[in-house]
């Protein structure tokens, strides 16, 4: 008996040593921490429903939710590793990407129209060209902001021929409302709050220049805990599919979170939000290349960087969703 107790034990240390922390890693997480935003309505109804804590109640494992005031701000919470998984544009994420955040983009929340070139309601302001030499109000590292760099350079301008005012977007919103910018690039709710409301103008649009809704996952978090994460997205799915189906209710959680008024709410949900999609495929890939090179074209990326191989590493589709 002692000499087989002997090999059971070498036997034991050989497979640690292979396997370092395998056999533990899942017993050890006691917390999955999520952003919400309100950029992210099926965040919110995630949130409300509670269906994160009733799927990893019979684990043990905590949700912990953070809010995300903008892609910027969910990037800097994954690369800080505060959290887990975290919602943003495609483009914001291939952007981090290239600048080292260890990121994989692994499903769709929404196809959304979030942003918008904004001025106020008595602006002479009517075109792009006319920003040359403006205030405009703007977060850099998200969305709206890779939209506006696109519209200058489709214009025929840089950040160069503006004055960026570097402010989150609610503040972005506030700042064009009292006339302290010239114009902003608006993300939602605020733009529509400011178009309802304060008579905002969006005077440049276009709809697949907004890049795609995309949730994030940290690498290792991915590495160690594939089945979690495989959870997490049968749950968002859940979600999803509950948002799509009732409006109402989806309508009802967002007001409550947000306390805007429903014209408000039904200008970002009905008219700019599409949550028909869940899985990336190539309509995705091919908007936020699209932006990838846009962004090199403008030099905000850089010109040896391959942005196709960066997007490659960036998606990772292997991550099953329900098929039901």
């Amino acid at each position: 008996m002692p000499k087989l107790s002997r090999r059971a034990a070498a036997a034991l240390i050989a497979v640690s040593a292979l396997f370092p922390g395998a056999a533990f890693a899942a017993d050890a997480l006691k917390e999955i921490r999520i952003d919400w935003a309100t950029y992210n309505p099926v965040s919110m109804v995630l949130k409300q429903k509670g269906l994160l804590e009733k799927e990893f109640a019979k684990d043990g494992i905590s949700i912990v939710w953070v809010q995300s005031a903008g892609s910027n701000k969910a990037l800097e919470f994954l690369n800080a590793g505060s959290i887990d998984l975290g919602s943003t544009a495609g483009s914001a994420a291939l952007v981090a990407k290239i600048n080292g955040n260890p990121i994989k983009s692994i499903y769709v929340y929404s196809r959304p129209e979030w942003t918008a070139l904004v001025t106020g309601k008595d602006s002479k302001i009517t075109s792009v060209a006319d920003l040359k030499g403006k205030r405009v109000a703007v977060t850099r590292g998200t969305d709206p902001h890779i939209f506006l760099v696109r519209a200058l350079l489709g214009a025929g301008l840089t950040e160069k021929d503006i004055t960026p005012v570097l402010l989150q977007h609610a503040d972005g919103k506030t700042a064009l409302i009292r006339g302290d910018v010239d114009a902003w690039a608006g993300l939602d709710p605020m733009m529509a709050q400011a178009e309802v409301e304060d008579g905002a103008k969006l005077f440049y649009r276009k709809a697949d220049a907004n890049t795609w809704g995309i949730l994030n996952v940290r690498e290792q978090f991915l590495k160690d805990y594939p089945d979690i994460v495989r959870r997490v997205l049968a749950t968002y799915e859940e979600a999803r599919k509950y948002s799509l189906a009732n409006y109402d209710e989806l309508k009802k959680t967002f007001i409550a979170v947000t306390k805007l008024p429903d014209s408000v709410v039904d200008k970002q949900l009905k008219e700019r939000t599409e949550l028909t999609h869940s899985r990336i495929g190539a309509p995705q890939r091919e908007s936020i290349l699209a932006a990838g090179l846009a962004l090199q074209q403008a030099g905000v990326i850089d010109a040896k960087t391959d942005v196709k191989a960066a997007l490659d590493s960036l998606i990772d589709d292997q991550v099953p969703l329900p098929t039901n």
